[in-house]
């Protein structure tokens, strides 16, 4: 969630009344038994045996995650849907994806992973596949129709008469996916624009009109091809590429305080204030977002930056996230330990939530289903930002790179 300026105190006495802190108390026990929700595409199938411990199989991380990484303990719950995808046709890359709500009050994170996203024809006989995270501020609303609606609208982009990308050389190749891009965000803005919390059209709404105005959403989109890596991003969820060891990042944060976005919101009209950190008129902390924040438009923008890049031999990862991770974890970092979870010899059968789901089920052993490495990395950065007292929502897609078709 992009947080949206909220009094801390208002100094009255019931802030501190026995409701208050019941309530406070048990928002932080719910927060610390809710659950992951895990999406692997690729399971290994034969059975592991249990390992006795997380640390005996984790040697070599880097040095420092040491001290905050929390062990799994019997208070986790469940995991309330933990979702293992088979083995992937050929053609499909293997990833790992991570969604959890954290300490946040609420659940205002999307995820969406479209393998195969449109016919081959449009790519040289080759897939296509899409990620996105969405991070939404106000309500889940719009980053909600965003989950359900971006990629299709990309991929109506794509299958537009004389948008094959094949031929004309790499530049006509790079222009093409910057267009189709471009419009598929443009349009996404307009859909959550003109859609109500009840996803009908706004002439005939009865919504809170003061609801919709506050909802918006970041979004990073990442298009896989056989040769380039697209991300297109608006907000400030990040997507970084792993090359050779070196954390490469493929999109730029949008903060009120970066350079051209504080002069792009005062030629607007708007102002950059400090309150916890710079913000749009003292209230959102993104500079861009789909819906804009329709009370804070056009000082807030769709528009997003589009980054093209030709893959290469070196290339191991990528990964995108909101920034509930960003927020305590570099990128370089990021790349460290899931490069770490990705090499050969890391133990692809070590299930981090394996302790936890143990013992809910009073001792009963493994369902026989590990995560992929993947599944892993994700996994692993999730908890490692959670034991960094990251307190938002985080959403972490970890892409092999590697060992998915060039």
């Amino acid at each position: 969630m992009t947080e949206i300026y909220r009094t801390v105190s208002t100094g009255r006495k019931d802030d501190v009344s026995p409701t208050k802190c019941r309530e406070r108390r048990r928002r932080r026990i719910e927060m610390r038994r809710q659950a992951a929700t895990i999406y692997s595409g690729f399971v290994p199938l034969k059975k592991h045996a249990r390992t006795t411990t997380a640390a005996a199989e984790m040697g070599g991380l880097p040095a420092d995650v040491g001290g905050v990484f929390p062990s799994p303990t019997s208070s986790h719950k469940k995991p309330e849907a933990l979702v293992w995808k088979g083995e992937e046709g050929d053609d499909e890359p293997m990833y790992g994806v991570v969604s959890v709500m954290g300490r946040s009050r609420k659940m205002e994170d999307t995820v969406t992973v479209k393998p195969s996203l449109c016919k081959p024809e449009i790519n040289q006989q080759k897939p296509v596949h899409f990620f996105a995270v969405y991070d939404g501020h106000g309500g889940s609303q719009v980053s909600t129709l965003c989950s359900t609606t971006m990629h299709t609208l990309v991929k109506e982009e794509l299958e537009q008469p004389g948008c094959k990308l094949e031929g004309g050389g790499n530049d006509v190749v790079e222009e093409k996916w910057r267009g189709v891009m471009r419009r598929s965000f443009e349009r996404m803005d307009e859909l959550a624009m003109g859609t109500c919390m009840r996803r009908t059209t706004a002439s005939l709404c009865h919504c809170d009109p003061r609801e919709a105005a506050i909802s918006g959403s970041t979004a990073v989109a990442a298009v896989l091809t056989n040769g380039n890596v697209v991300v297109a991003n608006t907000g400030d969820s990040r997507a970084v590429l792993c090359r050779n060891g070196m954390a490469i990042p493929l999109s730029n944060d949008h903060k009120p305080d970066r350079p051209d976005e504080r002069a792009r919101i005062e030629a607007a009209g708007g102002r950059v204030l400090v309150v916890d950190g710079a913000r749009v008129e003292g209230i959102l902390a993104t500079s861009r977002a789909i819906a804009g924040d329709r009370y804070l438009k056009p000082m807030v923008a769709w528009e997003p930056e589009v980054t093209f890049m030709r893959r290469e031999p070196g290339d191991e990862c990528l990964i995108l996230a909101s920034d509930g991770l960003w927020d305590v974890l570099s990128s370089q970092l990021a790349c460290d330990i899931a490069r770490f979870c990705l090499r050969e010899d890391a133990p692809s059968g070590l299930d981090l939530n394996e302790t936890a789901t143990e013992d809910d089920n009073e001792g009963q052993g493994s369902s026989g289903q590990n995560p992929s490495r993947s599944v892993l990395a994700a996994t692993l950065l999730t908890r490692l930002a959670l034991g960094r007292q990251s307190n938002d929502n985080i959403s972490v897609i970890v892409i092999d790179l590697k060992n998915s078709p060039p």
